[in-house]
């Protein structure tokens, strides 16, 4: 299994991250590095981020300003 992120602008469009993420092996490191990363992601053009396990979508899109 791989968890990975996809990373969207406020509408929905997929935009190159600013940190260039790996690919997890479990839900729980894939959400660590979100919580250690997402000002730098935000500041970087990502407004909204999925989690995947594989090809499925396991939550979002979940913003990543604490203010939407």
């Amino acid at each position: 299994m791989a968890w990975t992120w996809r990373f969207e602008s406020a509408d929905g469009t997929e935009v190159e991250p600013a940190v260039r993420p790996e690919e997890f092996t479990t839900q729980g490191d894939a959400e660590s590095w979100i919580g250690e990363t997402w000002r730098d992601l935000l500041e970087g053009g990502a407004q909204q981020v999925s989690l995947y396990e594989d090809d499925t979508k396991i939550y979002g899109p979940m913003p990543l300003n604490a203010e939407s």
